[in-house]
């Protein structure tokens, strides 16, 4: 089979190796400069500097954490984030650590006691927003210093703007465990991501060409491939012809400082509203501090609006964009059945790492490769 995968990300790249090694001539297509999308890391000072905000793999599906092992040893890295409120620092997720800074509180039952009299606010109330639906999980003063303007920073709009459904459940822990995921396996591999996609693309059966854009010849790709997986954005390939789905956008400032460290966290939240950024992130610690003496990295992450031609980030996934979503994948059924939509852009919907290869590999297993 000929076929041609558009972007060389990890659900790109997964496909494409996969493919490869069933004997099928794989070119890939990527239009930036390049490879691993937005797990691209990039060695400065000799620290991996994750270019495009940070990434922690963390999962708990065995099968996943066996793949992406074959391509990178990973350290034992535990994602602890630092949430600062007007020079206040708590810990996140929500457990006992944050609560006995909030109040005061030592004891899980104190630490109950205390969420109950918050969240007595919204006592029979159905929640009508996201702001509603913070309170009536976790109460006034977390939402307050923690989530609100955060959250307003994040999605340039008010909390009491958004759907309730955004946060249908929020972490607490009564536990005093900063682990910020509960899943069985975590950490960051050992010399950064790129390698990990350089390898899955490391096959004489797949033929990378970067800063190619698959949208300035679309239909004579379209003529010379029997099979074509897109990663980009759905509603672009159809020349947003049904309308325009909504992302949200991100903008980096990263730059090299003359010290060991400067924040002692790999991620630190700033969640009051006077600050622009949502976070900075300081890329050596991790890998446990490694690199050259008397550097290190920071980026400070700002949430930004998106329009077209902007790097979409995430998607907004209200009822009103998954419509059109849906609308789409319907086009497509109809009018390119040899064009298969992956990956976060493809599929409009936000997956985490593990969930990128989990998909692709259960792509695998359906039925789309053996129709004609």
């Amino acid at each position: 089979m000929k076929l041609l995968i558009v972007g060389a990300g990890l659900f790109g790249a997964t496909i494409a190796r996969e493919r490869a090694l069933k004997g099928d001539k794989v070119d890939v297509l990527e239009r930036r400069e390049h490879v691993a999308g937005n797990i691209y890391t990039e060695n400065i000072e000799g620290i991996q500097v994750h270019k495009y905000g940070a990434h922690i793999f963390h999962t708990s599906n065995q099968a996943v954490w066996e793949y992406i092992n074959q391509f990178a040893t990973f350290n034992r890295y535990t994602n602890e984030v630092i949430a600062n409120y007007k020079g206040e620092i708590y810990n996140l997720p929500f457990n006992m650590n944050t609560f006995n800074k909030m109040w005061g509180v030592i004891t899980p039952a104190e630490a109950e006691a205390k969420i109950a009299e918050q969240r007595a606010a919204m006592a029979g109330k159905k929640p009508e927003n996201l702001e509603e639906q913070a309170i009536s999980l976790v109460g006034i003063d977390i939402y307050r210093k923690l989530i609100k303007d955060y959250t307003a920073k994040q999605w340039g709009r008010d909390p009491k703007e958004l759907p309730s459904f955004i946060i249908r459940r929020l972490p607490v822990r009564l536990t005093y465990d900063n682990n910020y995921f509960n899943d069985r396996y975590q950490g960051i591999p050992e010399g950064g991501y790129t390698q990990i996609v350089e390898k899955m693309l490391d096959q004489p059966n797949i033929h990378v060409e970067l800063n190619t854009d698959f949208l300035d010849h679309k239909q004579e790709y379209l003529n010379q491939y029997d099979k074509v997986i897109y990663t980009g954005m759905i509603d672009q390939f159809f020349d947003y012809q049904l309308g325009t789905l909504e992302y949200r956008s991100l903008r980096f400032e990263t730059e090299v400082l003359d010290m060991d460290n400067f924040q002692g966290n790999a991620v630190v939240n700033y969640t009051d509203a006077e600050t622009p950024f949502t976070r900075i992130i300081e890329h050596k610690h991790f890998e446990f501090g490694k690199g050259n003496p008397g550097k290190t990295v920071i980026t400070h992450e700002y949430p930004a609006s998106w329009s077209k031609g902007d790097e979409p980030y995430y998607p907004v996934n209200n009822s009103e964009n998954n419509h059109l979503f849906t609308s789409y994948r319907e086009l497509a059924a109809k009018e390119t059945p040899q064009v298969a939509f992956g990956g976060r852009l493809g599929l409009y919907r936000y997956y985490n790492m593990d969930q990128v290869i989990a998909a692709a590999l259960q792509f695998l297993q359906g039925d789309f490769f053996n129709k004609k």
